[in-house]
C-alpha cells in the first residue's frame, strides 16, 4: 500500500521546526518534540496545560504498573506490566489578572516549536493576545540532561509587548497525570513538603509499589516571593513576576526525579536521597547546564553523524533518528531496555520486543559499544524470569518473552506470547553479533555463555521430531510474520534455532579448550551435562529447513506454498490497516505476509546465502508482503540494494527517516516508532553503505542513490572510528581517531589508517 506523507514541519539540517499551532496535529507534534535521556522522557506537551486533545506524558525507565488480564489456562499469562505515566515536573499555570492561558481558548499568534538537535533543547514560543488587547510574548525552553540523568530543566520567559504589570504563575509537581489506557492516575502520594529551597513530593504506584521522588528549586533574576500550594498528589509554588514593557523576565525550574523499587529503598531513604540531589541541582548554574548539554551533543555528532548531500529532507530525517536513538538509550543504566515507542508514548505499553537485538543493537554496537553491552545485560539480568517462563510452558531452560518491561511476559495475546519463540534466538544472535564485532569475550564467558545454555535448553525441549520426516522442528508456532498462525516448522525459527545450537556448542568447546576454569564455572552454575551437548548437536544436524530445491525459495513454513494466494495490490486502500478492517481470523487465510520472515534470516546471516538465493527469495516474498509492520521496508530496501534493485531500494527507503516526521502511518500521535528509527540507520549503513557485519571481517559494498550527490557515515570497529564517504566517483575510508584496521571493500581487503584510502565507486553501484 502506498504511504502518503503529512508534511507540515519545516526542513532544517539541525532542527525540527513547526510554525503555527494546529490542534489536529498537536498530539503528533507532542511525540515528535519529545525529549529523553534513557532515564526519563517527556512528550512535547504544553507546560501551561491544554484543555484540547493532548497526551501529557512523563515516563521513567523501570517504573511500571501491573494489570490483571484474567486468563485461566496454564501457560497463558494472568497479569502484565506496563510503563506508567508518572509525574508532571513541568506543571505550569499562567494567568494575567483573571485571564488563564490555555491554547484551546486563548488567542495566540506567531506560534512556533523548535527541537534543536545540536543543543538537545526544545523551545516553544508564541504571543498571547489578552482579551483587553495586551500582548505577552512567552517562551518555554526545556531539556532533560544527558550528563545528569535525574535532572530536568525548564526555563520560562515573558516579554510584555505593549504593557507593564505582572504575571501570576503556579509551578509544581503533579502525580495526577492520567494514564490513558487505564483512565486514571496510577499513583498515590506518600509524602510532600519543603526543605530549604526545595519543594518535593514522593509517590508510589498503586499496585507494584514503585516509588518516585520529585523535587524542584526555582531561580530568577527577580526575588521571588513564593507561597506553597499543596493538594492531593500535587505540590507546587505560586508567585508573580514583575513585567516591564519591552524587557524579558524569566525564571528557571531545576527538577530532579529519583526512582526506587518496592524493595530497594523505603520512603524515608528515597526522600533523603532525593532531597540531597535536588538541593545540589538547585545550586547549579543554568547557563552551564545548557552549555554542558550542547557539549554532550557536540561529542555525539562528532562520532555518529550521517551527512547527506543533495537530499535535505532525509538529512534532517536521519539526524532526527540518531538524536532519538541517543535520547532513548546510551547505556548509562545497565538493565534498561528499549520500548517500541521509547519514552515518547504509551502505545505498546513501553514494552521491549525482539526488535532490540534485531534492529537496535547494530546501531549501538557501531556507535556506542557500552550501550550495546548494556542492552544484552538486560537479558542477563532477566534470565531468572525467562527460566520461570519456560517452566510455565512446560519446557526447560529460558523462554524469553515476546514483550516485556521487567523480564516477565507482558503480551496478553496468547498467540504471540506462547507461539512466537524467536526472541530467544534474537538474544543469542545479539550475543554472537556483539562479540564478533567488539571482541568482548569477557561478556561472553561471564554472562553470555550462561544465557546460551539456558536458551538452548528451551529450544531443545520446545521442539519435536516429525513422525514422517524424522527431522527436528517446532510445531504450533508463529514466526516474525504475524499473519501465519499456529504453523509448523517456520523456516526462520528453525534456522535460527539451528544457528543457536551451533554457536552454543562452538562457544562451550572454545571455553573448555582455552578457558577451562570459566567453562567449569558456567557448567557448575547451570548443571550442564555432556549428554546435553550431544543432544543439541544431534538436533542441529537434523533440523528441518523447508526449501524448494528447484526454485531455491525457502518455504516460510510447512504448507505455505499451498496456501490460497491473494494479490496484495488488489486490496482496497480503505482496508488498511487490515487489523482494524478485516475479521481477525481472515488475516491468516492467505499467503500474504505482514513483514519479512525468510528475508529476515537472509539479512541476519547474509554471508551464508548466495546472491542468487537472495534474488529468488526476494522476488518471491516481496510480492506477498504488505509491510503492515513499520520494521518491514528497511529489510527489503537493504536486500534490494544488495541484489542491484537500486531504484526499488530507494523507494522502500523513501519514508524510512521521516516515518514519524511526516506521520506516514498516521499513528505518530501514539509515540515515535523507536525501533523503526534504528532500522532507518541500518537502511543507510547496511543498505546504501553495503556494510555487512556477519562475516569474518567487516565488509562494505557502497552504492549511491540517484537523488544524492554524496553521503558519509561513521562506525566504530575494532577500536577504530571509521569514516566512510561515498560520492558519484569514489569511496573513501579513513581512521578518524587514529589507529588502523582492515576491512573488505567490494571483495578486496584493505587497510584503513589515519591517512585514509580512496577507491573507485563500484561498477553499477550508482542508481540510474
Amino acid at each position: 500500500m502506498a504511504k502518503v506523507a503529512d508534511k507540515y514541519l519545516k526542513v532544517d539540517p539541525w532542527a525540527i521546526l513547526e510554525e503555527g499551532f494546529d490542534p489536529e496535529r498537536n498530539r503528533t507534534s507532542e511525540s515528535i518534540f519529545s525529549l529523553g535521556n534513557e532515564y526519563m522522557g517527556v512528550r512535547g506537551y504544553a507546560d501551561e496545560g491544554y484543555s484540547g486533545d493532548t497526551l501529557p506524558g512523563s515516563y521513567l525507565s523501570g517504573l511500571n504498573e501491573q494489570m490483571e488480564v484474567g486468563n485461566h489456562y496454564k501457560g497463558i499469562i494472568r497479569s502484565l506490566r506496563y510503563m506508567v505515566n508518572a509525574v508532571d515536573w513541568l506543571y505550569t499555570r499562567i494567568a494575567v489578572d483573571d485571564e488563564q492561558l490555555d491554547l484551546a481558548h486563548s488567542q495566540i499568534t506567531e506560534y512556533s516549536r523548535r527541537l534543536d538537535m545540536r543543543t538537545g533543547t526544545y523551545r516553544r514560543a508564541f504571543i498571547w493576545h489578552l482579551a483587553d488587547g495586551r500582548q505577552l510574548k512567552i517562551a518555554f525552553t526545556r531539556l532533560v540532561s544527558m550528563t545528569m540523568s535525574q535532572l530536568g530543566l525548564q526555563q520560562v520567559e515573558f516579554e510584555p509587548l505593549n504593557f507593564s504589570g505582572c504575571v501570576n504563575i503556579v509551578t509544581g509537581l503533579d502525580f495526577g497525570m492520567i494514564h490513558e489506557e487505564r483512565g486514571q492516575s496510577m499513583w498515590q502520594e506518600l509524602r510532600s513538603g519543603e526543605e530549604g529551597t526545595v519543594t518535593a513530593i514522593l509517590g508510589s504506584t498503586l499496585t507494584t509499589g514503585n516509588k518516585l521522588f520529585s523535587g524542584f528549586a526555582l531561580k530568577s533574576a527577580q526575588t521571588l516571593d513564593t507561597e506553597l500550594v499543596a493538594k492531593s498528589r500535587f505540590i507546587g509554588r505560586k508567585f508573580s513576576l514583575q513585567l516591564v514593557q519591552g524587557e524579558t523576565a524569566a525564571y528557571s525550574k531545576l527538577a530532579v526525579n529519583v526512582t526506587g523499587s518496592k524493595a530497594s529503598l523505603n520512603g524515608d531513604e528515597l526522600w533523603a536521597e532525593g532531597m540531597t540531589l535536588a538541593a545540589q541541582a538547585g545550586g547549579l548554574d543554568v547557563e552551564e547546564i545548557f552549555a554542558e548539554q550542547a557539549a554532550y551533543w557536540d561529542g555525539i555528532w562528532a562520532t555518529s553523524d550521517i551527512v547527506i548531500e543533495g537530499d535535505p529532507e532525509n538529512q534532517q530525517g536521519i539526524r532526527f533518528c540518531i538524536f532519538q536513538l541517543y535520547q532513548t538509550y546510551h547505556g548509562d543504566h545497565p538493565g534498561y531496555n528499549i520500548g517500541a515507542k521509547g519514552l515518547t508514548g504509551e502505545a505498546y505499553r513501553g514494552l521491549a520486543f525482539w526488535d532490540t537485538e534485531s534492529y537496535c543493537l547494530p546501531f549501538y554496537m557501531f556507535n556506542n559499544p557500552k550501550a550495546a553491552r548494556s542492552l544484552l545485560e538486560f537479558r542477563y539480568k532477566t534470565l531468572p524470569e525467562a527460566m520461570q517462563r519456560a517452566k510455565d510452558v512446560d519446557c526447560a531452560g529460558a523462554f524469553y518473552p515476546i514483550a516485556t518491561i521487567d523480564g516477565t511476559e507482558s503480551c496478553d495475546l496468547w498467540q504471540h506470547s506462547n507461539l512466537q519463540l524467536h526472541v530467544g534466538t534474537a538474544v543469542s544472535y545479539g550475543i554472537w553479533h556483539y562479540v564478533k564485532n567488539t571482541g568482548d569475550r569477557e561478556f561472553l564467558y561471564s554472562k553470555g555463555a550462561e544465557m546460551l545454555i539456558q536458551i538452548s535448553r528451551f529450544y531443545a525441549t520446545r521442539g519435536q521430531w516429525g513422525q514422517r520426516s524424522g527431522q527436528y522442528g517446532y510445531f504450533g508456532v508463529m514466526g516474525p510474520d504475524e499473519f501465519q498462525l499456529m504453523v509448523n516448522n517456520n523456516c526462520y525459527i528453525n534456522l535460527m534455532a539451528q544457528k543457536l545450537f551451533e554457536y552454543t556448542l562452538e562457544t562451550l568447546a572454545g571455553m573448555k579448550a582455552g578457558m577451562p576454569d570459566a567453562y567449569a564455572a558456567v557448567a557448575a552454575a547451570t548443571g550442564l551435562r555432556e549428554e546435553e551437548l550431544a543432544d543439541w548437536d544431534h538436533k542441529r544436524e537434523h533440523m528441518k529447513i523447508p526449501l524448494d530445491q528447484g526454485s531455491g525459495v525457502y518455504e516460510e513454513h510447512d504448507g505455505y506454498f499451498d496456501m490460497p494466494h491473494i494479490d496484495i495490490h488488489s486490496i482496497p486502500v480503505t482496508d488498511f490497516p487490515l487489523y482494524s478492517n478485516w475479521s481477525y481470523d481472515r488475516l491468516y487465510r492467505y499467503d500474504m505476509i505482514k513483514q519479512p520472515d525468510v528475508l529476515m534470516f537472509m539479512f541476519l546471516y547474509n554471508g551464508q546465502f548466495s546472491k542468487e538465493a537472495k534474488l529468488a527469495n526476494y522476488e518471491y516474498y516481496e510480492t506477498r508482503c504488505i509491510h503492515e509492520s513499520s520494521l518491514s521496508p528497511s529489510i527489503h530496501s537493504i536486500l534490494a540494494s544488495e541484489i542491484g534493485k537500486h531504484e526499488e531500494a530507494y523507494n522502500f527507503f523513501e519514508f524510512a527517516t521521516r516515518l514519524d516526521l511526516d506521520n506516514y502511518n498516521r499513528n505518530t500521535r501514539e509515540g515515535l516508532h523507536t525501533t523503526s528509527i534504528a532500522a532507518a540507520w541500518m537502511n543507510i549503513v547496511y543498505g546504501f553503505g553495503g556494510m555487512r557485519s556477519d562475516g569474518p571481517q567487516l565488509s562494505f559494498r557502497p552504492s549511491l542513490p540517484q537523488k544524492w550527490d554524496s553521503y558519509s557515515f561513521q562506525v566504530m570497529y575494532a577500536g577504530v572510528l571509521l569514516g566512510i564517504n561515498v560520492n558519484k566517483n569514489h569511496v573513501s575510508f579513513k581512521a578518524i581517531n587514529g589507529g588502523s584496521t582492515e576491512v573488505i571493500v567490494y571483495g578486496q581487503q584493505v587497510k584503513v589508517d589515519a591517512a585514509g584510502i580512496t577507491l573507485p565507486l563500484g561498477e553499477g553501484m550508482m542508481a540510474s
